[in-house]
């Protein structure tokens, strides 16, 4: 899976001064029905690893030079979301932890753009009581923790399929997954995440059933990658 990439020193600098012009602006993709806004740093009960399927962002989104240019990512990090088991989750939490040069370096090399860094941060890596380059490294980790079903490593032809049929992908690839471990999300009939509940230390786990697959029984597109 082309699921990262590795920023060379000489680029950080401009990287992270592009960021902070790009740091106030919304991140794009889908995120689902929002929790109350705000919460106590670290309160919650376990997180939602995202992964962004990237041609169906770089449909809608072809002027992201960093995503969109001529990489072609399949699946890509979006996220590491804190989650309340009783459905929702906190965002934007108040805390004194900074993103300090050393963390900018560790985000840098997690995530596909410094937008999508930065936004991530101040979203959902404010609640997860951690500093932020170890709310990173603890983003990379679940990402190598799960394996990419070798079909979606970067397919060159587009395909359609069912939720059910993706889910089941991804179990038979990561047997440690645990039934009602993964949900799909979809956008105008493509594919447009992946979500895998773990537990706060990182280890596999059901979802709450506050998180559903957002696709219905019906097939959806895959786009192919660029």
């Amino acid at each position: 899976m082309k699921s990262r990439r590795r920023f060379t020193p000489t680029a950080l600098v401009a990287l992270a001064i592009v960021a902070c012009v790009l740091a106030g602006t919304a991140d794009a993709r889908h995120h689902g029905p929002h929790g109350p806004r705000g919460g106590e740093p670290g309160q919650f009960d376990y997180y939602l690893l995202t992964l962004s399927w990237s041609p169906t962002y770089c449909l809608t989104h072809p002027d992201d030079r960093y995503e969109c240019g001529r990489q072609g990512y399949g699946f890509v990090l979006h996220g590491l979301w804190p989650q309340y088991q009783a459905g929702g989750y906190p965002e934007h939490c108040a805390t004194g932890a900074r993103l300090d040069a050393a963390a900018e370096r560790a985000g840098l090399m997690v995530y596909v753009s410094p937008q999508l860094m930065y936004h991530e941060w101040q979203a959902h890596g404010t609640c997860s009581g951690l500093d932020a380059a170890t709310y990173f490294r603890a983003a990379d980790r679940a990402l190598a923790s799960v394996r990419i079903p070798a079909a979606f490593e970067a397919p060159r032809r587009a395909r359609s399929m069912t939720a059910r049929a993706l889910v089941d992908a991804f179990r038979a690839a990561n047997p440690q997954l645990p039934e009602n471990a993964v949900r799909v999300a979809c956008s105008r009939g493509e594919l447009a995440e992946v979500r895998i509940c773990l537990n706060r230390d990182l280890s596999p786990r059901a979802c709450g059933r506050a998180v559903r697959s957002g696709c219905g029984g019906d097939a959806f597109d895959v786009p192919a990658t660029r």
